[in-house]
This record gives C-alpha cells, sequence and structure tokens, in this order.
C-alpha cells in the first residue's frame, strides 16, 4: 500500500497541469504551447519530440504537461513513451506497460489496442511497453514510419518523449521523422556545450528545433512570483527560446 501511495503522490507532483492548472507553473506549460502554436505559421506542427542533452533533464515531466495543456486547449492528443531504454510515461500516469510502443513496432500488438486512455479528456498515452533489444533500429524502421503517419491520422498532435539527444541515437533518429524537436535545459545543471551539440544534433537530423525551455530556473528572493516555485520535486519550465 506504502508503494502505491507514493507512486500516486509521484503522478501527481509531475503532472501539475492537471492536477494543479491554477499555479503558475501550469500557466508556464500553456505559455510553452501558446509559443508552439506561433512558432509555425506557413508550417503544420502535428508531430514533436521533446528532448535534451542529457539525463535527468525533465524531458518527461515536460512532455506530460505539455501534452496535457494541448488536450485542455481542445486537441486530441496522444504522448508517446519513446524511451525505450528508461520508460517513465507508465509511473506518471499509473498505468500497465505490458502493451506499448514495442509491441507495436514488432507487430505483436495494433496500436488501437495498445492505445491507453488517461484521466485527462482528450489525451491517450502509449506506453514504451517491453524493453527491446535494439530501440534504435525500431525507431528508425520503415514501420515507425507507417506508424507515426497512422497516429498523425487520429490525433491532432502526437507529442514523443524521446531518450536524451547526446546518450544514444535514439532520438536522433526520431527527430528526423517529426515536425519539431524541444530541447529541454536544466538551468544550472547543463553543460553549456552539451546544449550547443544537442542543437547541433537535431538540425542534423534534418528536424526543425522549434525552441529550448529552461527548466528549474530559480527565481531570486525578491521577486514577486518567487513563492510560487517552491514546490519540491516539480519541474518549473520559465521560458522557451524560439529558433528560426
Amino acid at each position: 500500500m506504502g508503494k502505491i501511495k507514493k507512486g500516486l503522490e509521484f503522478a501527481s507532483r509531475n503532472l501539475i497541469a492537471f492536477t494543479t492548472p491554477n499555479s503558475l507553473v501550469s500557466e508556464q506549460f500553456r505559455t510553452l504551447r501558446t509559443n508552439i502554436n506561433f512558432s509555425s505559421p506557413d508550417q503544420k506542427i502535428q508531430t514533436i519530440v521533446i528532448t535534451s542533452a542529457a539525463p535527468s533533464e525533465g524531458k518527461s515531466t515536460a512532455a506530460a504537461n505539455l501534452s496535457i495543456v494541448f488536450a485542455q486547449e481542445g486537441k486530441k492528443v496522444l504522448l508517446v513513451d519513446a524511451d525505450m531504454r528508461k520508460p517513465t510515461m507508465h509511473h506518471t500516469f499509473n498505468v500497465g506497460n505490458v502493451q506499448g510502443l514495442s509491441r507495436v513496432l514488432t507487430r505483436q500488438s495494433n496500436l488501437e489496442t495498445a492505445i491507453r486512455a488517461t484521466k485527462v479528456v482528450g489525451l491517450d498515452l502509449l506506453t514504451c511497453g517491453s524493453l527491446p533489444p535494439n530501440p534504435a533500429e525500431l525507431l528508425g524502421s520503415k514501420s515507425m514510419d507507417t506508424l507515426i503517419e497512422q497516429m498523425k491520422k487520429a490525433y491532432d498532435i502526437v507529442i514523443f518523449d524521446a531518450p536524451p539527444m547526446l546518450a544514444v541515437t535514439d532520438a536522433q533518429l526520431l527527430a528526423n521523422k517529426c515536425d519539431g524537436a524541444i530541447l529541454i535545459v536544466n538551468s544550472g545543471k547543463t553543460d553549456k556545450k552539451e546544449v550547443v551539440k544537442a542543437k547541433e544534433t537535431i538540425v542534423k537530423s534534418n528536424c526543425r528545433l522549434i525552441g529550448a525551455v529552461l527548466n528549474n530556473f530559480t527565481l531570486s528572493k525578491d521577486s514577486a512570483y518567487s513563492h510560487y516555485y517552491e514546490t519540491e520535486g516539480v519541474q518549473r519550465p520559465v521560458s522557451i527560446s524560439q529558433q528560426t
């Protein structure tokens, strides 16, 4: 019982756009959504990769909350856990992970069966599924191309939680197939050289870098809004720098 309660608390803390929609943190995710909507007036952005330069930057929390605010806008949204090495979305949403992306790509299941509804109206989830021995090959396959097209026909927005850009080739392969990418940068932790290298890797993958989100930024104590950012363990995105 203790483990279940701990898991629910973890999910609540990470899905703040759902549990506390009126918070300033949730408003920052809505600002991110607005910036994405206005980032490309001449090109439809339907598939988005959320990644980071290195692990533990907050990309999965960003992907989950961005998916929630798009659904709250009235969009039909699919969140895909494409991190087939260290998946987290089944924990975040407290659902099973037997069916998922890996099983769909290996034709052990179909998309309709593998997709899970969430408590957020308009938001569906495709978990990672069983950890495969060859995630890069699966994400770079023709089967992935076909699956993405299938997703685009069924949903307004598809958001992929991808592995860190510099750790493995998975994110680069996936970015090549999507309309845009958002790079999560952990303030005070991420090495600047790694950020630049991650940006270059995204560009080389022929994917448009929509922007970068500065995460866990600490406001000065004399800031009028600093008290809003004192919730322990909650990701705090404060800005997006758009790329042209």
